[in-house]
């Protein structure tokens, strides 16, 4: 007969899975906490253990390293309802054979234990906690991305982040860097659907001085700024078939020349691109090279929307709210009503997270508190995140763009600014992209409030 030990401080959870599997024929031995699992791994030997995360007296990560510590250990499934990137990763390393979120089914709970058994235990050195969680949920399909990110953060493959608009797929590629080993290296983030093709290859590669107008300098692509960490490609969806041909090409050989150069060097970069399209569906329609896709997708990790995941709404708007109280200065206590949380999980959240922090905060700006119902719903009609405007927009500067149809002068001054921020600030280039004279950019800035060189019209950014 099977022996397993399940270790929780919970009753309720702890006899639930208890009773479970002693229905399908295990010995169990249960304990309240780490304490009491010291005495119980003694006295009972299992062959699995189940233990929660979160407990008095020691938590389930210490518990894991003391079992890893032992000869022939058991595997160690973990339990949390609190899940976050940072325990995910450290058992991970520590050698977790799973990490489930609670509440969960019996059937998975069954087949993981099952698993566990057939399979060995894999030893691992022990990890550090992490600071506050990056990315927070506790949802199944939010853990199950926590899971992947562990799992693939150290292998040398690159990575496709699939999610919504707002979904946070660069906080996703950031804990990839921070896990990867790569972590004291940089992690430079590029928004491909933000640069014009033409200026797309100068950005990635770099130049060469005299390589093309205004190009007055060398200047070293973000290939070769992401030498030694990782470059994120956000919404490698929208870029041409013609850069796709050389970024295959770096990807193939890993070798990156600036446009103007005659040879290249050697660069030692993981890459890892994100997007909201369908870009298998792409593929199937010519849109993107088949050969490119598989050379981005030597891992998959979808996001869930925010709309399957509300359960994680309570925790979502705890943590912006304490994020735009230390950004504005306020009190750090919490306010989030139960009616001002049902008023929230009944709206669609077309933006995702990135629309629920907007909202938080433009609620925090007008009253300070978020059990304030006016300015709550005044938040969500007035704060909608980008996925909620128009189809062609994009925010500016962190300014959602308004869902209505905008006017002839918001889509100028819109594309203006997007023209100037992928040009880096630079207007000369921007007016050339824009074909008009640098004089007539500094007057249509200065028109829609937007940057404008000290100095005068005929000065350089």
């Amino acid at each position: 007969m099977p022996r397993a030990l399940v270790i929780d401080d919970d009753d309720a959870i702890r006899e639930m899975v208890a009773l479970t599997l002693e229905a399908s024929g295990f010995e169990v031995a249960r304990a309240r906490g780490a304490r009491d699992a010291r005495r119980e791994l003694e006295a009972a030997r299992p062959d699995v253990i189940l233990c929660d995360i979160y407990m008095p007296g020691g938590d389930g990560l210490s518990v894991l390293r003391e079992v890893q510590a032992r000869p022939a250990p058991p595997p160690v499934i973990l339990m949390t309802a609190r899940g976050s990137v940072e325990t995910a990763a450290a058992a991970e390393e520590t050698g977790a054979f799973d990490y489930l979120a609670k509440p969960f089914d019996v059937s998975v709970l069954l087949d993981r234990v099952s698993a566990a058994l057939a399979a060995r235990p894999a030893g691992h050195a022990p990890a550090e906690d992490g600071p506050e969680s990056m990315i927070v949920g506790s949802h199944p399909a939010v853990v199950e991305v926590y899971k992947a990110v562990a799992r693939v953060a150290r292998l040398r493959v690159p990575v496709l982040v699939l999610g919504e608009t707002g979904t946070g797929k660069e906080l996703v590629a950031r804990a990839l860097h921070r896990f990867s080993g790569r972590g004291s290296g940089p992690l430079v983030p590029i928004h491909c659907g933000a640069i014009p093709d033409t200026l797309l290859e100068s950005e990635l590669f770099g130049h060469r001085r005299g390589a093309f107008t205004d190009a007055s300098r060398d200047r070293r692509g973000a290939l070769s700024q992401a030498a030694g960490g990782t470059l994120f490609l956000d919404e490698i969806g929208e870029v041409s078939a013609a850069f796709q041909v050389k970024l295959l090409r770096f990807l193939e050989d890993r070798v990156v020349t600036p446009v103007g150069a005659e040879a290249g060097e050697a660069v030692d970069v993981r890459v890892v691109a994100g997007t909201h399209r369908d870009v298998k569906g792409m593929v199937g329609e010519g849109r993107f090279r088949e050969d490119l896709y598989y050379r981005l997708t030597g891992y998959v990790i979808r996001i869930p929307p925010l709309r399957e995941r509300l359960s994680d709404l309570p925790a979502l708007v705890t943590h912006f709210e304490r994020l735009g109280r230390r950004e504005l200065g306020l009190p750090e206590v919490a306010t989030v009503s139960a009616a001002v949380l049902e008023r929230l999980a009944g709206h669609t959240w077309p933006g995702n997270v990135r629309e629920l922090s907007h909202v938080v905060r433009r609620a925090l700006i007008d009253a300070g508190r978020l059990d304030d119902d006016a300015a709550v719903e005044h938040a969500l009609r007035e704060g909608a995140g980008p996925a909620a405007a128009s189809s062609w927009s994009r925010p500016i500067g962190g300014e959602p763009l308004p869902a209505t149809p905008p006017t002839l002068e918001e889509v100028e001054r819109h594309h203006i600014l997007s023209v100037l921020a992928s040009a880096g600030g630079n207007q000369t280039v921007a007016a050339r992209l824009l074909g008009i004279e640098r004089k007539t950019l500094a007057r249509k800035l200065r028109a829609a409030g937007g940057p404008v060189a000290e100095g005068g019209e005929g000065e350089e950014r």
